[in-house]
């Protein structure tokens, strides 16, 4: 991942990555300790293997990461690849499947590319299969599963998971998250609710339920009450019925964690039909462009969160516009840098450890891991800094306090159905503040 010292210092970042780079505790014995090893690989590319949702009800999301994949290949290799081997980045589509089709698509990218190592957004499924893909080859898996799951696998058998890594916090942070930041706007006066009812729409995926329940569970603690809990299947184009029920419920707050881009944008369309007095989130989903091309004017007001997602500041901006530039105005760079700052991170902490190991080269493969544990790592969607134990990146507000040691969980509102929802929430990152949406009758 670069930030503006590094573009800057281009020639310094090219020999950290030549040789063994900054942030590390190198010394010139260990880069010469790699003698003849890292000249006799150099013509050797690095596979990085992409088990990506390139079709189905992911795929928006899986364009976006082989984007950010490419993006940061073509950067690592304008300045001489890892330790002189160049990244070949090779996708396998997932199909937005279920843990078959996922494992299937891992196995491949190990036994007929030669993946070196695994680098993925999310997947579906039980959103632990790529772990024991990648535990049974003994290389390092990167994902931003955002799942549960992943934390209690990694905790239950860390010798056995050393190489699975989630470069985002768990999802049970969206839930947590949330409460606090309505009950701040409220305390800050930003928000007067009607009651203190929250209608919770969610999915039929795992990841889903985890974030409605975890608001279920918590809410009475913050002095909200759950007044209506609905699950809908994916895709749901027909929202009548469910808004039926929160027409009669008219709750302050109505929080959809079915995350589906398109879904969604429907919700919206058919909500302001007959609005309710009600703040709007939607997770996830709203944050992809999208969501904003289906549901236009629609979308204008409805509040979402990510907890990985391009921050503001000037290491996201160069990264936004490189990125749009790159691949047009409707990209979203929100998806992309999470892949792409997976792969600089991969790419600093392999040169560090002396080079990238094949599949089954346990040793060499678990020095990156440790690597990758000690690393506090700045990019476009923040801090990069990993539990120690479930190694998966701590959350900042909810985890940690310091926005320097973790990743910011992101709070934004849509403003203009052209563009990106602006940052209203943490402090430092905040772009512009809350408004109410129009539909609110004050």
């Amino acid at each position: 991942m670069t930030d503006k010292v590094d573009t800057r210092s281009s020639s310094s970042r090219r020999e950290f990555l030549k040789t063994i780079g900054a942030g590390g505790a190198a010394t010139a014995a260990a880069v010469a300790s790699l003698g003849g090893t890292a000249q006799a690989q150099a013509a050797d590319p690095v596979i990085i293997g992409a088990p990506l949702q390139m079709t189905g009800g992911g795929a928006a999301d899986g364009i976006e990461f082989k984007r950010g994949l490419e993006l940061a290949a073509e950067e690592i290799n304008a300045i001489g690849g890892i330790l002189g081997r160049e990244v070949k980045i090779v996708v396998a589509d997932t199909e937005s499947g279920g843990d078959d089709k996922i494992t299937s698509a891992g196995q491949r990218l190990i036994d007929n590319d030669g993946a070196n190592a695994l680098i993925a957004g999310y997947n579906f499924g039980s959103q632990v299969a790529l772990q024991n893909v990648a535990a049974d080859a003994s290389i390092i898996y990167m994902h931003a599963d955002t799942a549960r799951a992943h934390t209690e696998l990694v905790k239950a058998d860390p010798d056995k998971y050393w190489g699975s890594f989630m470069y985002s916090p768990s999802e049970l942070y969206y839930g947590y998250a949330f409460l606090e930041f309505i009950k701040s706007l409220e305390q800050r006066g930003e928000y007067v609710p009607a009651n203190k009812k929250i209608a919770l729409i969610t999915g039929p995926l795992v990841y889903s339920i985890n974030i409605a329940n975890s608001i279920k569970e918590k809410a009475g603690e913050h002095g909200y009450e759950i007044s209506l809990f609905e699950t809908v299947q994916a895709p749901t184009t027909e929202w009548g019925p469910t808004l039926a029920k929160i027409r009669e419920d008219q709750p302050a707050f109505i929080a959809v964690t079915h995350f589906f881009p398109a879904d969604q944008a429907q919700f919206m369309i058919q909500f302001l039909t007959n609005p309710t007095n009600s703040l709007v989130y939607l997770q996830y989903g709203a944050s992809l462009a999208a969501f904003r091309d289906i549901a236009g004017d629609a979308s204008v007001g409805a509040l979402y969160a990510t907890n990985i997602g391009v921050l503001s500041g000037e290491v996201s901006k160069d990264f936004t516009e490189k990125y749009l530039a790159k691949y047009g105005e409707k990209a979203s760079p929100n998806g992309g840098a999470q892949t792409y700052e997976a792969l600089h991170l991969f790419a600093q902490a392999a040169a560090i450890a002396g080079g990238v190991g094949k599949a089954y080269e346990d040793e060499q493969n678990r020095k990156i891991a440790a690597r990758l544990k000690a690393s506090i790592y700045r990019g476009p969607t923040g801090i990069i800094r990993f539990d120690q134990e479930a190694q998966q990146a701590i959350s900042y507000p909810v985890q940690t306090k310091d926005p320097s040691l973790g990743m910011a969980h992101i709070f934004s509102q849509i403003k203009d159905k052209a563009k990106n929802g602006a940052i209203i929430s943490p402090f430092p990152y905040e772009e512009a503040k809350f408004e109410l949406p129009k539909w609110i009758k004050s």
